[in-house]
């Protein structure tokens, strides 16, 4: 068995008011997320629900993890095998149903990495590879039990 990790993470409600939750639009959804040593998030549900639009919600937070644990494990594959990236970008989407009883789930994530890498020679073929290795090794797509896909696009620098 490998070794264990364990994330510790402090979710504070600060959207009480006066009135707590007497009802559904007594309260804020409004709440920090902090995890020592780093800074603390402002979070909110998505305004479909209420929340403030000016927050980050844990739908786009649960995305962002998604994409950044494709990027980080692309990066260092991309190290391993001599691929020199310059530039990376993801403008990920998820895609999330509710139910008419107010449940859901999320359905599917596109990952659109968008990379930029130093040399020709670099063929596409060989970037799908670290990319179908990445998704491959992703602790957090691996987590979940829907599809996370990926359409790269590779720009080429000399």
């Amino acid at each position: 068995m490998g070794a264990l990790h364990s994330y510790t993470v402090d979710v504070r409600w600060t959207g009480a008011g006066h009135a707590g939750t007497t009802s559904y639009t007594a309260y804020s959804r409004d709440h920090e997320v902090a995890v020592a040593g780093h800074p603390t998030l402002l979070g909110s549900s998505d305004p479909a629900f209420r929340g403030d639009p000016t927050r980050y919600n844990p739908e786009e937070l649960f995305v962002a993890a998604l994409a950044q644990c494709h990027m980080l494990w692309f990066l260092h594959f991309a190290a391993q095998d001599g691929v020199v990236v310059v530039g990376y970008r993801d403008e990920a989407v998820g895609t999330m149903r509710v139910e008419s009883a107010g449940a859901g789930q999320f359905t599917d994530v596109m990952l659109h990495p968008r990379i930029t890498v130093r040399g020709e020679d670099v063929t596409d073929d060989r970037v799908a590879t670290l990319h179908a290795r990445a998704h491959d090794h992703c602790f957090i797509a691996r987590s979940v039990n829907f599809p996370v896909r990926h359409e790269p696009v590779t720009r080429r620098v000399a």
